[in-house]
């Protein structure tokens, strides 16, 4: 992996700068004339391969990219962090800065992550030119060329607790939600933009058919929020499902003494048969005699709050030490 820091640094009172590669602009250029308008019919709709034409950068199938191409919708994403929220930020999956920007117009310090090597190109290269014209206040801002899912979390930003946003790529969606909740004591606030139905699923409360196994684990540790819905035409290349965008920040209102690998193994076993009642698919846990009696056995996974998974965690294994 290799990091490079701008030499550009927020003042508070914004840049103002020539665009010095006119030829190239990016999707939040003056230089492209209006930006893109909001994310309703008729309006804010990107062509494919449009992203491809202004900022030289093509969207990798394998990768999972589809570029947001719509300012508006970018700008609410930024706008679901809290303002009280930790100073630092950590973007997944950045692509070619449409989000970015409005990242940088918050006082922080900003760390974007970055697969793509062509994208990576474009952002140390050509956006700092393009982001001359822009209004910023950021303290700092830094391209990481690799994986997200291979980052060492605990080392970045000195070790001091961070948020995490992005769009993130549909195909490691799930995996970059399960990476957050075993850093969860340095993320404190999660937002950022999946495929809907994830999104929903993560959001969910018990009895409906999208809970489940993300559910469980998420809402254990964090306050879940669905913000709202984005639609496939703001993207270059479009997908073929709607997005969704929610906002996550880490719960207070609880103290957190299970144990997180208990919990996990309970939960995906439950859910792994969610037809059958707990007392059939549990049968592969270590459940003490007694508690086998219990009637929570007799209800299906769907049927258990959060905090009833977390209590059942709790006697299992608090009872087999």
């Amino acid at each position: 992996m290799s990091m490079a820091r701008y030499p550009i640094r927020g003042s508070g009172t914004g840049h103002s700068a020539v665009n010095l590669r006119p030829e190239i602009p990016h999707p939040m250029s003056r230089d492209r004339g209006k930006r893109r308008s909001p994310a309703k019919k008729g309006g804010g709709m990107g062509r494919k391969g449009d992203t491809q034409r202004t900022t030289g950068v093509r969207a990798k199938k394998h990768l999972g990219q589809h570029f947001l191409t719509d300012a508006s919708v970018a700008m609410r994403i930024a706008g679901t962090l809290s303002p009280d929220g930790p100073p630092r930020i950590l973007e997944i999956g950045p692509g070619t800065g449409v989000l970015t920007a409005f990242l940088l117009r918050r006082p922080v310090d900003l760390l974007a992550v970055e697969l793509d090597g062509e994208s990576v190109k474009y952002l140390r290269e050509v956006f700092p030119l393009e982001l001359a014209s822009e209004t910023t206040s950021y303290k700092s801002f830094e391209v990481l060329h690799g994986d997200f899912l291979k980052l060492d979390l605990p080392g970045l930003f000195g070790g001091k607790p961070f948020a995490v946003t992005g769009n993130f790529p549909y195909n490691i969606s799930t995996q970059i939600v399960f990476r957050v909740l075993e850093n969860r004591e340095r993320i404190p606030e999660f937002s950022g933009m999946f495929q809907r139905e994830v999104a929903e699923r993560i959001c969910a409360g018990p009895g409906s058919k999208t809970y489940g196994i993300l559910s469980v684990l998420v809402q254990a540790y964090y306050l879940a929020e669905y913000r709202f819905t984005v639609p496939p035409e703001v993207f270059d290349p479009p997908p073929k499902v709607e997005s969704g965008v929610l906002h996550l920040r880490y719960r207070t209102d609880t103290r957190a003494d299970w144990d997180y690998q208990h919990l996990t193994r309970l939960v995906k076993t439950a859910f792994n048969q969610r037809r059958k009642t707990l007392r059939n698919s549990l049968k592969s846990l270590p459940v003490p005699d007694y508690l086998k009696e219990d009637a929570i056995f007799d209800r299906r996974p769907e049927q258990l709050e959060v905090r009833e998974f977390i209590a059942l965690s709790k006697r299992i294994w608090d009872d087999t030490v």
